[in-house]
């Protein structure tokens, strides 16, 4: 078999499992979502309901805040 066909073959399947690892990813991290989803305001409220706190408006936005700061914050190098 000549050399330039070999070299199509690799390319196409490359091509093929960039294609597929990204669908395969997307599915996961969908259905990953879907049965874990993120903390919202009413999944604070009963966590803190359920800690004997009563929850004012206030607090949870706090938290909430608080919460957005530490998942977008970058991790430190020790």
């Amino acid at each position: 078999m000549a050399t330039w066909i070999w070299i199509v073959i690799v390319i196409v399947a490359l091509i093929a499992g960039v294609a597929l690892g990204f669908f395969i990813a997307r599915q996961y991290m969908m259905k990953y979502l879907k049965d874990n989803p993120p903390i919202n305001e009413d999944m604070l409220r009963i966590m803190m309901m359920q800690m004997g706190q009563k929850p004012s408006q206030k607090k949870i936005n706090q938290m909430m805040t608080q919460m957005n700061k530490a998942s977008t914050k970058p991790p430190t190098k020790k």
